[in-house]
């Protein structure tokens, strides 16, 4: 048996001549893109990488090596396509995301809309994003009626929730921001402090019923398990209008759960505050508009992809904002409708338009993917 600091002398010279050779392939790389730049072929051709890696595995004669030669040469085909890529943006090629860059927003002459009623965590993130620094504001039935409002001028901004810490994802407001030729313009955080909501007067030892909105309810399951498990649950579309029927039916056995800003908005008493099982619970909420635009300091980038449903799509998508140096912070899956088992990816990765790194990105997903789109940065 050969000492093994011998072996790794060995491996060191093997690694430098396929180095060697690598810096070769480059090279002849950087060919290959002056002469797609001279002839306007796009950078990712599939069935000559498909033809490449049949070849080269047939050169093996086990099914290890020949998966490994697959692997290596996938990832070797990849790094020189970001390098093809980076050719094409030297030379002025670039991705069109459709957007506008502004110094700043101006809400000034804006008519806000939000999902639910007076009182609704919609209508307080709208107020916490944008203050009141806005013409006028009004409430709709349903996410979807928001979009529509923007969608037909009569709102200029809309205030959706997308994703809780504790529930997770809103998955039908992602689908229709891929249904919908919107863009997100900013996000709010919004802290969900959930309280018991009576009517004047009434005590907890009066409740027998409480309503809300499933997720409120969900949220304060172990409150409403743990301590007052004789209570009859009752499920309503919007936490505010629950406070509203509180208030309307007048009925001391009733509760609802919601803001303690409902209690002022509906005049209830608070009978007891902060019931959510998780103190930490937040609700992050989008601004979007019909208007693409992104502020200068813009510095988070929301993007809708639908990649071919193959081995190894994603991975190879995903490696163009590896290759960049770019931080995804976030993705979520959401299935094609009228296509089985085929899905859109939401990713939300950390830059600005104008970053030179995200441009390359941006150019590289163009190509590889079946469609991109930008939905904001902000």
């Amino acid at each position: 048996m050969r000492d093994l600091a011998e072996v790794r002398v060995d491996i060191d010279k093997v690694d430098k001549e396929i180095l060697n050779l690598f810096q070769k392939r480059m090279e002849l790389a950087c060919q290959v893109a002056e002469y797609k730049i001279a002839t306007g072929k796009k950078v990712y051709d599939k069935a000559r990488e498909d033809e490449k890696l049949d070849k080269l595995s047939s050169y093996v004669d086990d099914a290890f090596s020949e998966q490994a030669v697959r692997e290596l040469y996938t990832q070797i085909m990849s790094i020189s396509r970001k390098k093809q890529f980076v050719i094409l943006r030297d030379n002025g090629a670039s991705f069109d995301t459709g957007f506008t860059k502004v110094e700043e927003y101006d809400f000034s002459d804006a008519v806000v809309c939000f999902q639910g009623v007076q009182g609704a965590y919609s209508q307080l993130a709208m107020m916490a994003f944008f203050g009141e620094n806005i013409k006028d504001s009004f409430h709709v039935d349903l996410w979807r009626d928001a979009m529509d409002a923007i969608n037909d001028g009569r709102a200029d901004y809309a205030v959706l929730p997308i994703e809780n810490s504790l529930a997770g994802s809103v998955e039908e407001n992602f689908d229709l921001l891929s249904e919908y030729n919107v863009a997100i313009i900013g996000e709010q955080i919004l802290k969900v402090d959930h309280a018991l909501l009576g009517v004047k007067g009434a005590t907890i030892e009066d409740i027998k019923t409480v309503y809300s909105h499933p997720k409120a309810i969900s949220q304060c399951e172990g409150y409403i398990r743990n301590l007052h498990m004789d209570w009859d649950v009752i499920n309503l579309r919007n936490t505010a209008v629950s406070a509203m029927k509180i208030r309307d039916d007048k009925d001391k056995t009733q509760a609802a759960i919601g803001s303690t800003y409902n209690a002022t908005l509906y005049d209830l008493d608070i009978l007891e505050e902060s019931i959510q099982d998780a103190k930490n619970n937040e609700t992050r909420f989008i601004i979007v508009s019909k208007n693409k635009k992104y502020r200068a300091k813009a510095d988070k980038i929301s993007l809708c992809l639908e990649i071919n449903h193959e081995p190894g799509s994603l991975y190879r998508i995903l490696s163009n904002l590896m290759f960049n140096g770019i931080n995804m912070n976030r993705i979520e899956s959401r299935p094609i409708k009228g296509v089985n088992w085929q899905y859109r990816f939401f990713i939300d990765i950390d830059g600005n338009l104008d970053d030179e790194a995200v441009r390359n990105a941006l150019l590289g997903l163009s190509e590889e993917c079946v469609s991109v789109r930008v939905l904001g940065n902000y």
